[in-house]
């Protein structure tokens, strides 16, 4: 759901800070364009994810801020490769350094 995306992203960037309240129902509508009922559901959807919490005659209140996603198998597997390519840098260096030192020993005999 865009409007519920939009509403975690918000509350996740400190737009809406924890204890700040959400946008009403008729806001969600006028901004997104969208019927009450997908309004309702945005609402309902952070509500249902332990976000925000509804209090009656006063609004709809941020309560907690969304967990970290977890990174993709692919971020993963991008991350280890370029810690092996560090790795595999670091010891080329090393190697190139000793090298260049012996080289630099030998012509100042």
């Amino acid at each position: 759901m865009q409007v519920a995306d939009d509403l975690r992203a918000n509350i996740t960037n400190g737009t809406y800070p924890v204890g700040a309240a959400l946008p009403s129902a008729a806001a969600l509508m006028a901004s997104y364009q969208v019927s009450v009922t997908v309004a309702r559901a945005a609402i309902k959807q952070l509500q249902t994810e332990g976000l925000a919490e509804g209090q009656p005659g006063k609004g709809v209140y941020v309560i907690r801020e969304p967990a970290p996603a977890e990174p993709s198998a692919e971020f993963v597997e991008i991350t280890r490769q370029i810690e092996d390519l560090r790795d595999t840098l670091a010891v080329a260096m090393t190697q190139l350094d000793a090298r260049l030192t012996a080289l630099e020993q030998s012509l100042h005999r």
